[in-house]
């Protein structure tokens, strides 16, 4: 046993042994030693031992289907007690020596020794942008009251850890773990229907509210005093280097749930969970500030109260209850005398900042200085409308609304033209004074949704908006239809709208298309010196494959930059990254250093995906140290940038992008047996059954592989262990180059390119993830045998790429320099292999007799798709 990882393997066994009395209590002693045989078959097959790996798929092979699915949920479970510790152990007090240096002081360590001034250090603090976006994609298996419960777990640990607890003391919080783990036994782990829209939202404010609200303040109070500690140097008090906004109840690609009325609902929603969270704060200050000293704009304010400071809050906190009752009022549908007196951030911050300045000119600095500020704090972060909304919808909708009103109004069909004339045409409208909607025209539903949804906007506080993203934008026409209908709904704001670049072809297109639209005055005077773009990584990587569709991203963004830097823009780049490698996951840190110089000076704009919100944000110590990760990256990349590729690494990456993309496709489109083989060999088919999230797994209900989004695509690779789309394509191109002679090339650019070495750190991530027996064991047991050669093939092709990309290491094994990763995966291994053999069963039988199934097989496969997804970490 590692020494450093003692104390993690130590609760980890503590809430297993926990779970083993709860399953026995359940189920008896016999089951529970049949679990126990099963664990320690997995660790001895995990180990190399032949005949322990037979006897565990004979053990698992032969279980009754009355026992599946209690096998099933206790390997599942304890994959999330582990993934409890685990989260637990990166905050641990037992762990602060093997945590390394925080990042913020390592950063700032780097920035004492290097060139720059203390007021240029300042301004690239003021002026850090970093807006995390949180979408509900379907791959957060985790139910809610699971996650709260795993959340209380996590107390208890904590509590555990304080010295010189008595024993009375340390056997209520062991009696409490266990009450906990009871409870999460007895309720049933997979939902019974789909989250609406309007759920998944919820889960959203739900983040905020239990993690995020109390960690932004420790953030900021910890970065400012790092940063004073180091340079001598205060944040604003408006400061704001980390905001959130949200997809949840504004994404309406591919999504028929997210409504015009959806849309209206979660906004409402949203500013209720906010000013309810600001009540309870500003309570909180009406008790603590009873002080008698007030500067004169106080008094003025308080009417000559003897009380001033809780005289002006005790005001505001009546004007947010009867706000309060407003939006409670409208989201029950209900009339309502009650006014909406708050509905701006600046409402609250004005009467909050008052009595800052007032305790700080009377002397009171400290008290300012606590829960006040605070308050500006998250004020500054969240607003009142908590997260800004994101509104994202496919290119072609907005077209269709066009093609009917043009016909309608007897114009032809906008479709049909060429881009030359739509832009004339909007363009034209776009100056026109008078409306284009006729009053009496009666657009098809799916129309009238596009038309509504911009209408909600235009009624709208432009503070609860992010964006408008448009999926599938190839002209700049499409970004000048989303602005006439905005215009034609009434919207009086401006609405940065983002084009979203995301096959390999649209992102090598992107710069030409930002070219046109910036040739365009109209274009030029209406965003204002600010442009977003947003680069798409689950479907390029979908379309050509990992490397080149990393490559088709660095050199998008490239282009973009040089673009922005000659007209004079502040380029905002806006990645859409996912939990899994193949959909641009991995450490954030590596990956935001890893990219082009000067992508973020504009700012840093990404999506915090599925299950990953839990993983990065679920817990305030956690979501304060990602934090951290995050600003300290962002600030890195802009103050010491990676260093500009030389030609000829560039002119590599060219050659394996291209031979890599190639050959992917050859095997995705080109194979005959591809997709009845990942028809079979995977439980893609079985994953549509599990109600994850509200969008449906198709953009078409009845296309193939082609029409499946990104995320059911490589979810269902991760669950049969292959992970093919994270690396399908790489040791063709990386031998290729190699057989030129190219080695030490490459090798120099692992060495001094972060880009190129974190893309191999991913690889190493997902071939230590990968793994051959199982796959092959899937394929044995699932697909006809005359599937069979391609997956041997594909296995074959893995291996190759795990020895390629160890030959580029500089030394050692896979992430041998990152063993915290490795450790973890170890520590889950022996208990995701079980769930992975039994799904094979499930599947095997639920496939050959459909019609006589037990009850609980189908059950028992959710639960082994979740938990395998447990055991995995970042799926989707």
């Amino acid at each position: 046993m590692h020494e450093k990882y003692a104390a993690l393997r130590g609760n980890v066994g503590l809430l297993g042994q926990l779970l083993g009395k709860t399953i026995k209590d359940h189920l008896g002693d016999e089951f529970l030693a049949k679990i126990e045989t099963i664990r320690q078959l997995a660790k001895a097959s995990r180990k190399g031992d032949e005949k322990a790996r037979q006897d565990l798929l004979s053990i698992l092979h032969s279980l009754s289907d009355d026992e599946l699915l209690p096998v099933a949920r206790a390997f599942s479970q304890f994959l999330n007690l582990a993934n409890v510790a685990e989260q637990f152990h990166t905050t641990s007090r037992n762990n602060e020596d093997n945590r390394g240096p925080d990042a913020i002081d390592k950063l700032f360590t780097k920035l004492k020794a290097s060139k720059h001034s203390e007021q240029e250090i300042l301004d690239a603090v003021k002026a850090l942008d970093i807006e995390l976006v949180l979408t509900a994609h379907p791959t957060e298996v985790t139910r809610r009251t699971l996650i709260h419960k795993q959340v209380q777990v996590n107390e208890c640990l904590e509590h555990l850890e304080l010295g010189d607890l008595t024993d009375r003391e340390r056997s209520v919080i062991l009696h409490r773990i266990e009450q906990l783990i009871n409870q999460a036994w007895h309720t049933n782990e997979i939902r019974e229907q789909r989250p609406t829209p309007v759920d998944e939202a919820k889960w959203g404010f739900a983040v905020i509210e239990n993690s995020l609200w109390p960690a932004i303040p420790d953030f900021m109070r910890q970065l400012d005093e790092r940063l004073f500690e180091t340079f001598g140097l205060r944040l604003p008090l408006d400061a704001a280097p980390v905001r959130f906004a949200s997809w949840m109840g504004g994404d309406r690609d591919g999504n028929p749930f997210v409504t015009a009325k959806v849309t209206r609902e979660v906004l409402l929603t949203s500013r209720w969970v906010a000013l309810s969270l600001f009540l309870s704060d500003v309570q909180e200050l009406v008790s603590e500030l009873s002080m008698i000293d007030c500067d004169d704009e106080l008094r003025a304010r308080a009417g000559g109260h003897n009380e001033p400071y809780r005289a002006v809050l005790r005001k505001l906190r009546d004007e947010i209850k009867e706000t309060l009752h407003n939006l409670t009022a409208r989201l029950n549908g209900q009339y309502t005398e009650n006014r909406d007196l708050i509905s701006r951030t600046e409402q609250l911050r004005k009467p909050l900042e008052i009595c800052y300045h007032s305790l700080h000119k009377c002397g009171m600095g400290i008290i300012a200085d606590g829960l006040l500020l605070d308050v500006l704090r998250k004020l500054s972060c969240f607003g009142i409308t908590l997260l800004k909304l994101d509104i994202r919808q496919d290119g072609e909708r907005h077209g269709e609304v066009l093609s009917e009103l043009t016909r309608y109004l007897g114009l032809g069909d906008y479709a049909q033209w060429n881009e030359e004339d739509k832009q004339a045409f909007l363009l034209t409208e776009l100056n026109s004074r008078r409306p284009l909607l006729p009053p009496d025209w009666q657009p098809t539903p799916d129309n009238q949704e596009v038309l509504d949804t911009c209408r909600v906007i235009a009624e709208t506080d432009p503070g609860a908006f992010g964006i408008y993203i448009i999926s599938m934008a190839r002209q700049p026409s499409d970004v000048l239809a989303v602005q006439l209908l905005l215009k034609e709904a009434g919207c009086k704001f401006r609405m940065p709208v983002a084009p979203l670049f995301e096959t390999q072809n649209d992102l090598q297109n992107a710069a030409a298309v930002l070219n046109r639209l910036l040739s365009v005055d109209w274009y030029r005077g209406y965003i204002q010196g600010q442009q977003y773009v947003m680069i798409g990584y689950s479907d390029s990587a979908k379309d050509a494959g990992m490397i080149a569709a990393n490559w088709a991203q660095y050199r998008a963004m490239e282009q973009l930059v040089e673009i922005a830097e000659r007209e004079g823009l502040k380029l905002n780049l806006f990645h859409g990254r996912g939990g899994t490698i193949g959909r641009g996951g991995g450490p954030a840190h590596q990956a935001i250093l890893s990219q082009p110089p000067g992508s973020l000076k504009g700012g840093f704009r990404v999506t915090e995906q599925g299950e990953m919100i839990r993983f990065k944000f679920g817990l305030p110590q956690v979501a304060i140290t990602s934090l951290k990760l995050y600003t300290s990256a962002v600030l890195e990349a802009n103050l010491l940038p990676p260093p500009k590729p030389k030609r000829e690494w560039c002119e590599v990456m060219e050659q394996l992008s291209q031979i890599s993309c190639d050959h992917y496709r050859s095997i995705i489109r080109g194979e005959p047996d591809f997709v009845p083989y990942f028809r079979a060999a995977t439980p893609e088919m079985e994953l549509g059954k599990l109600p994850l999230g509200s969008r449906p797994s198709k953009r078409k209900p009845n296309g193939g592989v082609e029409s499946l989004r990104a995320i059911p695509w490589i979810f269902a690779w991760t669950q049969n262990r292959l992970m093919l789309p994270s690396w399908l394509g790489t040791h063709i191109a990386l031998n290729t180059v190699v057989a030129e002679g190219k080695e030490p090339l490459l090798v120099e650019m692992s060495k001094e390119w972060p880009f190129f070495r974190t893309r191999l750190e991913m690889l190493e991530m997902v071939f230590l993830k990968a793994d051959h027996w199982l796959s092959e064991y899937y394929d044995q047991r699932l697909a006809p045998e005359s599937l069979w050669p391609l997956g041997q093939r594909l296995r074959q092709e893995l291996k190759d790429s795990t020895e390629v990309v160890l030959r580029l290491r500089p030394q050692g094994g896979l992430l041998d320099d990152q063993p915290w990763i490795k450790e973890s995966i170890k520590l889950r291994n022996p208990y995701t292999d079980p769930l992975n053999v039994l799904q094979v069963e499930l599947l095997n039988r639920s496939r050959t007799n459909p019609d006589e199934l037990h009850p609980q097989v189908d059950q028992a496969l959710m639960v082994t798709i979740a938990g395998i997804a447990a055991g995995m970490r970042n799926t989707g």
